[in-house]
């Protein structure tokens, strides 16, 4: 994705990504060469990202979200991340996309 090569901001990535990569790879939708760790390590490097960590207000704040969410929980705290952090959300998925209440980017463009 171009946006994230040719940005003049800083990237950051949230922890609740390394846990659906994590899920994915258990449920057998996702296979990686390598551990997890590894291939989250060098992804960082790769993008030179920062991490988001969990916090208690993006905690509270995934179920405090303006109305009209869905509710998977993973995308809850993405969004919430996001918003605490006033950060842009960079996703494929259409339900987040079409969530006015976050800034996004569509990463399939």
């Amino acid at each position: 994705m171009r946006v994230l090569s040719t940005t003049d901001q800083q990237l950051h990535v949230s922890t609740i990504s390394s846990l659906e990569i994590a899920r994915l790879i258990h449920v057998g939708l996702l296979d990686l060469d390598g551990t997890l760790n590894k291939w989250v390590k060098d992804s960082l490097e790769a993008l030179q990202c920062g991490t988001v960590e969990m916090s208690h207000a993006v905690a509270y704040g995934a179920y405090q979200l303006p109305s009209g969410f869905h509710k998977d929980p993973a995308d809850r705290i993405l969004v919430a991340t996001a918003r605490e952090h006033q950060l842009t959300l960079v996703t494929a998925d259409e339900r987040i996309l079409a969530y006015k209440a976050v800034k996004t980017i569509d990463a399939r463009k």
